[in-house]
């Protein structure tokens, strides 16, 4: 008697952890930089460049990296004109954890959110930087789930089989997708004499599963603040939304895959090159996009559920298994909006340059119908204002929101990867100091049931008990009771199931409480 096996994919967390750290340092401002008046903004990453396993902890070295946007007065005051400039800075930073389970040779995944950046302005030399960052650290395995699915017997023996639907792994890999853009600034712009600021910000990524391959679309949105040609070295600012699309080589993907895949947009490269007439009025970019790719796909797969002999007896061992499947796809929309104050009571708003979002996650519950999702936006609105000594400023404020993403069936067994991203942002000078905020949320996720299974591991064949054997009964009626089936019967009695469809006429295996059925041994 020999079991049939196959490989099932599957992917499972061996074991996470979560740290929370607190990094703050004074910072002096570089000597090829001018002096600060006023910081305007501000935007922070962390950087991992080293994760050491070790039995049971992790240690992981990296940097959180800041880049800050201030008002300098210009040297010597001329003009009394406010001018703006730039520094960048980092705090290392080296952290263990503890991740029970973990040995030397696992690979660890981290990621991390900065939940609160503060910096502060010392004195005109001087910064205070403070920061709150959660590293997320997984170690997650992908092991081949060794499945019964059919028996081989040269003698009589009875087995039936279950039919599971299950999300399988069918690839899993990181993966770097770049996007290279140019755009010429407009003919009513000066040429750009040196970039100060750029922020560059993918949108509505969407993947899509190809033959062979991962589609990529979306949208950057592109703010740069640079200064003019010219005597005055005018301060200009040019924003603009590109959409793109590509795809990555991925062999072995097909149409109708289930894509996992997140991405970080950290890295990216800005220059300045001269048009076909020699000017600088070009901005080539490329942004890095650095992809987690999971992709799932959906099979039906029969496996052994259960073995009895006919002449022989035989013992099932088991073990319990680990699947899961997709339930659910999802994506929804909310808006949110509010009004901000400006802090600085003598600023006479002009216009509004730029707006910085950054959307935090603060909790994912699974609800009734749905995923309940509490979270924050925080704004900062860069202005500039009609007073020529402070000529820009910022407004930072927080819109909180509470939505239920629709979900049918999920509980809180099941699994629900959410990603969330700002849509939409808009800002309306209302009044000298207050502006009106809009924006709109997209929430997307897939729902998984997670759950275990008990699968046949060995069969073990062994000389029937006579006495046992002896005990039961050539022919015999069966009362049906509540919960039985004919394999429960023919188990108990060693006969075929066909055998007791034969004799009691059943074109079915269907029986209910209070049925009888004829039993007749060696029939």
């Amino acid at each position: 008697m020999e079991l049939i096996k196959r490989n099932i994919h599957m992917d499972y967390i061996k074991c996470k952890a979560q740290a929370q750290m607190t990094l703050e340092d004074d910072v002096i401002i570089s000597d090829s930089r001018p002096d600060a008046s006023r910081l305007i903004m501000d935007r922070g990453s962390v950087a991992v460049d080293e994760v050491k396993v070790t039995e049971d902890h992790v240690n992981v070295k990296g940097r959180l990296i800041f880049h800050v946007l201030y008002l300098a007065e210009k040297a010597g005051g001329a003009s009394g004109k406010s001018d703006v400039a730039d520094m960048e800075g980092f705090l290392p930073f080296e952290e263990s954890v503890f991740m029970e389970g973990i040995r030397g040779g696992d690979g660890v995944n981290v990621t991390w959110e900065l939940e609160d950046l503060t910096i502060g302005l010392i004195n005109s030399r001087k910064l205070s930087v403070q920061s709150v960052a959660a590293l997320y650290l997984v170690c997650e395995e992908i092991h081949d789930e060794e499945t019964a699915v059919d028996l081989y017997s040269e003698e009589p023996v009875e087995f039936r089989k279950k039919t599971l639907d299950i999300a399988a792994m069918a690839i899993k890999k990181k993966d770097i997708f770049r996007v290279k853009e140019e755009v010429e600034i407009p003919g009513s712009f000066p040429n750009i004499s040196s970039m100060i600021w750029s922020e560059i910000v993918p949108e509505a990524v969407e993947f899509k599963v190809l033959e062979d391959k991962i589609g990529v679309q979306g949208e950057l949105r592109a703010f740069f603040l640079y200064r003019g040609e010219g005597e005055e070295e005018e301060i200009c600012h040019y924003e603009t939304a590109l959409p793109f699309a590509g795809s990555l080589d991925c062999p072995g993907a097909q149409e109708g895959m289930i894509p996992e895949i997140r991405f970080t947009a950290e890295d990216r490269e800005v220059e300045i090159r001269p048009d076909f007439d020699g000017e600088e009025r070009v901005i080539t970019f490329e942004q890095s996009l650095d992809l987690d790719i999971c992709i799932y796909e959906d099979e039906k797969v029969d496996i052994l559920s259960d073995v009895y002999g006919v002449v022989k007896e035989v013992s099932v061992m088991e073990k319990n298994a680990e699947f899961r499947k997709l339930i659910a796809r999802s994506s929804g929309k909310t808006k949110l909006g509010g009004h901000f104050s400006c802090e600085d009571d003598k600023a006479i708003l002009h216009k509004i340059l730029h707006t910085a979002s950054n959307l935090q996650l603060t909790g994912q519950n699974a609800a009734e119908g749905g995923i309940e999702l509490t979270g924050v936006v925080n704004m900062q609105i860069f202005y500039e204002c009609s007073n020529e000594e402070n000529k820009y400023g910022v407004i930072k404020g927080s819109l909180p929101f509470r939505y239920v993403l629709e979900a049918e069936g999920i509980n809180e067994s099941c699994l629900y990867p959410v990603q969330a991203f700002v849509d939409q942002a808009t800002v309306a000078i209302i009044d000298n100091g207050e502006v009106d905020v809009k924006c709109v949320l997209y929430f997307r996720a897939n729902v998984y049931r997670k759950w275990q299974e008990k699968i046949v591991e060995q069969i073990v064949v062994t000389e029937p008990d006579m006495e046992k054997m002896a005990s039961l009964p050539g022919i015999a009626v069966y009362m049906v009771k509540e919960g039985d089936s004919l394999w429960d019967i023919g188990k108990r009695y060693y006969v075929p199931v066909s055998v007791i469809r034969q004799t009691n006429d059943l074109a079915t295996d269907e029986v209910k409480a209070g049925d009888k059925i004829l039993i007749v041994k060696n029939a």
